[in-house]
């Protein structure tokens, strides 16, 4: 009786000091005393059971916030590490941007394949790193040691001089070239492994335009500022380097920028085929990279922006026997700045990949007849025989 009426005192003094500090956020009813008859005849004083409560929470609360539990990226982490130790293929090395597309994942076999894409990719960057640490560098020459002169009457063109040409023949056709439009609005129906792909594209595509004797004007529709394409953009470029390059981008869609009439989308499901290229229209190519092949998305734009469409002329010199009719974005600016400036289809559709197609209509023609003269041979073992014998004994007159 004596340790709860202690007990009893100390939650009091508790309740007031806590009430002193803050007389307003905790509003106190009236605390009366009464003498409790009993053995030892001492007060106790009566407490509020509402006050009492808030004070054991107050005091508890600290205690529970000093063992906070793991967020997800931390608990992700730890997985990783763990996979690691246990001699999963993973990487050694994660970032908090790939750890958060880890968590985006629902099942384990997705986590698996995305952690595998992960550590190839990092396995790679190891292998080009040492290679290029065991690359025998140039000796050092010093002044005072004799260099070896080369007898040539021709000069030595320097790789700033080449690279100030090719940039002046961009900044030409930003003025005077032919406008060749990328449509990059296509980021929701890509995973960040399809993007990251698709940017890969478009560097390829931004330095084969760069080298060529007649560039394109390159014109990036309907990149958004701060989304998925100009995150990524600005990560392989960086950002002093993407704002000198010699491009437009724009986050207005085609149709704003250029006269409707003279806007073609290229898209490999449209009924209408480009056989005659055309100088004096903007030809549109949607900047995706799909390994689902998701059919009809491009043309279902292209309907929704009111554009015409074409599709270029596979089927007419091509035998797609094999393969898909998916071509990449480097592919589509190789052909069509060839047959730019060549004007022949058969030549611009050289970088079509040997692998997606059985060879040219006139290959095959020749191909059929030959096995059409081979087939007519005939299958009877008889008369095979028998003409055999008629060689021989043609033979033996000619002896």
């Amino acid at each position: 009786m004596v340790f709860d009426v202690m007990f009893l005192r100390s939650c009091s003094l508790a309740v007031r000091r806590i009430c002193s500090r803050a007389p307003v956020q905790t509003p106190l009813r009236s605390i009366g005393t009464s003498q409790t008859t009993g053995k030892d005849d001492e007060e106790e004083e009566k407490l509020d059971l509402d006050v009492w409560k808030t004070v054991m929470k107050t005091q508890a609360l600290p205690e529970n916030q000093s063992d906070p539990s793991p967020s997800t990226l931390d608990f992700n982490r730890e997985l990783v590490e763990m996979w690691h130790q246990a001699g999963k293929f993973v990487p050694k090395d994660i970032t908090d941007e790939q750890l958060q597309d880890l968590a985006a994942l629902t099942t384990k076999s997705a986590k698996k394949k995305f952690l595998k894409f992960l550590a190839i990719k990092e396995a790679h960057k190891i292998s080009k790193k040492e290679k290029r640490e065991n690359k025998p560098k140039p000796e050092m020459i010093t002044d005072g040691e004799e260099r070896e002169l080369k007898n040539t009457f021709l000069m030595k063109f320097w790789s700033g001089s080449l690279d100030r040409l090719q940039n002046w023949r961009a900044a030409q056709a930003m003025r005077f070239g032919q406008p060749l439009v990328y449509d990059m609005s296509y980021e929701r129906h890509m995973t960040r492994r399809e993007m990251e792909n698709a940017v890969s594209q478009l560097m390829e595509t931004e330095g084969f335009n760069r080298r060529s004797s007649d560039p394109f004007h390159l014109h990036f529709c309907g990149l958004t500022p701060g989304g998925a394409y100009h995150r990524e953009l600005l990560k392989r470029y960086g950002a002093e380097t993407w704002e000198r390059m010699l491009i437009t981008d724009t986050a207005s869609q085609p149709a704003d920028v250029f006269p409707r009439e003279d806007l073609v989308y290229l898209t490999a499901d449209s009924p209408t085929v480009l056989r005659q290229f055309d100088h004096r229209k903007v030809y549109v190519v949607g900047a995706i990279v799909d390994r689902s092949i998701q059919s009809g998305v491009s043309l279902a734009n292209a309907k929704r922006l009111q554009l015409a469409t074409a599709r270029l002329p596979l089927d007419e010199y091509l035998d797609w026997d094999c393969g898909a009719k998916n071509l990449t974005l480097d592919q589509m600016i190789r052909i069509l700045s060839t047959v730019k400036d060549t004007g022949n289809w058969k030549t611009a559709l050289e970088f079509v990949p040997k692998r997606k197609h059985c060879g040219f209509h006139q290959m095959r023609t020749g191909k059929t007849q030959f096995v059409r003269n081979h087939s007519a041979a005939p299958k009877n073992k008889t008369d095979g025989h028998n003409r055999g014998r008629e060689r021989k004994t043609l033979w033996e007159e000619e002896g």
